[in-house]
């Protein structure tokens, strides 16, 4: 029998060779918070995922401890929106709102972060200021992207997220928080986000359409390339950020490698909506071992040198990890 074949001869000698070890301390819960519901709503195109109210998604985080998850993302809906998104740096807005009740009740048994964008918030459907159905203006968003930082730390976050790839965001964010006296409050950028097509299922559970039919392609990067992508990481780290990000995962495991290979800070990498419903609907249809093809997945993730992953899966899959 061949040596790799003798260390592949039971499951205890296949754990103690293992390479790659998933772990629940790798993983971080997306959380969708929306203004004006008083119980949970599930998302349809993200089956078994919910659209909270503050309480249940305080009552989630809570859940989230007992199962040994250390972080949560929080996403912001909105009644209203407007054309700057103001709600995103109200205080009173749902995301502040969120994060302070949350905070008061996991303290610091849970990393409370937040998704820094306007999206969610603006009438266009857009990052940032609208100017045309396909763009928006950098610079006047990166005013706004400081005003939501503030807002944020204000209300209690450990990191913020900034998700727009508006250039320069990271160091305008940071500037403002250590302004602010918030020299405490960490950045994970959203560095190497890329313009996919597996976003479809979270901008349903956001509410948000792009106006006139626009798209996000004059800001997100073009999937069709790599080394841009490497630029814009050792750019976000340069201008502070402690955490960088690859978005999506799976379909860029390359980039998750190259980050991970070129800088000393954490690579974290988003397994995102799309990832999420079809492993859900193949395994609905019995093509598929859904939990098996999610820790697969997973671990290829980490194999490829991602030291966090925001997951959809994550509350799913804690217990049969251990």
């Amino acid at each position: 029998m061949h040596r790799h074949r003798r260390l592949r001869r039971t499951p205890a000698l296949r754990r103690l060779v293992s390479e790659t070890s998933l772990s629940v301390d790798d993983l971080i819960t997306p959380i969708f918070v929306r203004e004006g519901i008083d119980s949970p709503i599930e998302i349809p195109s993200l089956p078994g995922v919910f659209q909270h109210d503050v309480k249940s998604a305080t009552e989630f985080c809570k859940r989230l401890i007992d199962l040994g998850i250390p972080g949560v993302i929080i996403f912001g809906i909105p009644e209203s929106k407007d054309e700057l998104g103001s709600a995103a740096w109200d205080p009173d807005g749902i995301a502040q709102v969120a994060i302070s009740e949350i905070k008061s009740a996991v303290a610091d048994d849970l990393v409370v972060m937040a998704d820094l964008c306007l999206d969610e918030y603006t009438s266009s459907g857009h990052c940032g200021v609208f100017r045309s159905p396909s763009d928006v203006d950098n610079d006047a968003t990166l005013e706004l992207y400081a005003k939501v930082a503030i807002a944020q730390a204000q209300a209690g976050v450990d990191l913020v997220g900034p998700s727009g790839m508006m250039d320069g965001q990271v160091g305008v964010i940071r500037n403002a928080l250590d302004h602010d006296g918030y020299t405490d409050v960490g950045i994970m950028a959203y560095s190497a986000k890329y313009a996919s097509a597996l976003y479809g299922p979270f901008r349903y559970a956001v509410d948000v359409t792009i106006a006139d039919g626009g798209n996000r392609s004059t800001y997100q990067q073009d999937f069709r390339n790599s080394k841009e992508s490497l630029s814009e990481i050792l750019a976000d780290v340069d201008q502070g950020a402690d955490i960088v990000m690859v978005k999506p995962a799976m379909t860029y495991l390359d980039i998750v490698s190259l980050a991970s290979r070129n800088v000393t800070v954490p690579v974290a990498a988003y397994h995102v909506s799309g990832e999420y419903a079809m492993i859900k609907a193949a395994d609905a249809n019995g093509s598929i071992d859904g939990d098996a093809v999610a820790i697969e997945q997973l671990t290829a993730i980490k194999r490829a040198g991602a030291s966090m992953i925001l997951t959809y899966f994550a509350p799913f899959i804690s217990e049969l990890l251990g």
